[in-house]
């Protein structure tokens, strides 16, 4: 038996040292070793998931709140291959990531924004596909775009890798960020903040946060996280009086300095695994979860303080914070609306279906599509009043885009541009 014993011990130690803690990087001196050129995006542009801000709010123009395959459709365009990463829009371009799992590739697409004709594809990968929850997908992290460069990250041959494109399709750098395990397959996208682009590799092990830069695809930062798989994308926000990269996730919520990787704070998280993004108002920041735990919760920026928190299931969709009210879209189809000072519940209201994609502001209005692409539009305040629904017959798990009073959506087979008519052309439509 003793020698039992010892075997035991030994494959226990063999495992966890395979799992050892990633090689930090720090600054040197504090500050990224170089600048980068100016992140060039204008009110018009959705560059990044979650848009300008990260609030997932739209500004300028409104689309339409109605719509049908005949109605204020601007074009419809084919998408190859299949993924949940949500479009980007910068300047006269629409950015996709796809994957096609039969050739076992990963590429960007670019489409014209006017008429929807694809300008190019780009192939970044070929081949190392991960293993993948059944609704996840192998290009789930909506890219970023400073401008210049298209930002990208998928998980390769058990790495996270980071690639830099120009707007033409050429590839310019292309980085392993620290190694990936999951049974589940990676869902976090990257951000963007200064001269870097940060991504986050919460994984079986081991797990890390890590910026490159964006001119060059150093790595200029990278700092330890745990051992546990989880799914969010970390968001900058400037509360609490600096920057702060928020992230939730590993049973904890922790804040950074984007700039260094420094650790602001941490304090307990809402679960073991979350797979959304927080969200913030000048009061508080907002995180949801999760698996194997439910819980939503407010938490003070300046100290980490747990303000409120309560056991409502908010998994997939991101919160939505909108001034003293927070608005969540559960996973089974509820819409709850929060006192975001107290957590007190002001109003719920089913919505049916099942919902993986985040609801997106634009004026009054909430939009958000079902798993089935059942578009909800509808009024928060003071109360629940749906206005319209919207159904173009395809799902996909993509949340809404926003921008100069366009509403873009990517489903399972197509990228939709939706707008009012008045905008309209007879010779604009790639259909």
């Amino acid at each position: 038996m003793k020698w039992l014993f010892s075997f035991l011990m030994f494959a226990i130690l063999a495992a966890i040292g395979c799992r050892k803690p990633v090689e930090e990087i720090h600054v040197v001196g504090g500050t990224a070793s170089s600048a980068a050129s100016p992140i060039e995006t204008s009110a018009n542009d959705w560059p990044a998931w979650r848009g300008s801000a990260g609030d997932n709010k739209a500004s300028g123009e409104l689309p339409p709140v109605e719509w049908s395959s005949t109605k204020n459709v601007l074009w419809r365009a084919d998408v190859p291959g299949s993924g949940h990463a949500t479009p980007i829009v910068c300047g006269e371009r629409v950015f996709v990531a796809t994957s096609d799992t039969s050739q076992e590739t990963m590429s960007l697409l670019c489409f014209a924004r006017a008429t929807g004709k694809q300008l190019w594809q780009r192939e970044l990968h070929r081949g190392g596909f991960a293993r993948i929850h059944q609704k996840n997908s192998h290009a789930s992290p909506t890219p970023a775009c400073d401008g210049q460069r298209v930002f990208t990250v998928f998980t390769v041959q058990n790495a996270l890798r980071v690639s830099a494109v120009d707007l033409d399709g050429a590839i310019i750098w292309q980085t392993e960020a620290g190694p990936f395990d999951s049974l589940h397959g990676y869902g976090s996208s990257p951000v963007l903040f200064e001269s870097l682009v940060i991504v986050s590799g919460d994984n079986r092990g081991p797990g890390y946060l890590a910026a490159l830069h964006r001119a060059t695809g150093e790595i200029v930062w990278r700092v330890q996280r745990g051992n546990q798989p989880s799914f969010s994308t970390p968001i900058i926000a400037n509360v609490g009086g600096k920057n702060q990269l928020l992230l939730s996730g590993q049973d904890q919520v922790t804040s950074y300095d984007p700039a260094t990787g420094e650790l602001l704070w941490k304090t307990e998280g809402p679960a073991s695994t979350t797979a959304n993004t927080m969200a913030w108002n000048d009061e508080f920041v907002f995180a949801s979860g999760g698996y194997p735990q439910d819980g939503i919760m407010a938490i003070r920026p300046d100290s980490g303080e747990v303000a409120w928190k309560n056991d409502d299931r908010d998994y997939v969709p991101s919160p939505l914070a909108l001034g003293d009210r927070l608005l969540v879209v559960q996973d089974r189809g509820v819409a709850i609306c929060f006192d975001a000072k107290t957590g007190k519940s002001l109003w719920k209201q089913r919505l049916g279906g099942n919902f993986s994609a985040s609801p997106t502001l634009a004026g009054e209005y909430v939009y958000v599509p079902d798993e089935d692409g059942k578009m909800i539009v509808f009024k928060v305040m003071p109360k629940f009043e749906k206005i319209a629904e919207n159904d173009l017959g395809d799902g996909g798990f993509a949340s809404p885009v926003i921008c100069g009073g366009q509403l873009f959506l990517r489903t399972s087979r197509s990228l939709y541009c939706i707008a009012n008519a008045a905008s309209m052309s007879d010779d604009q439509g790639a259909e």
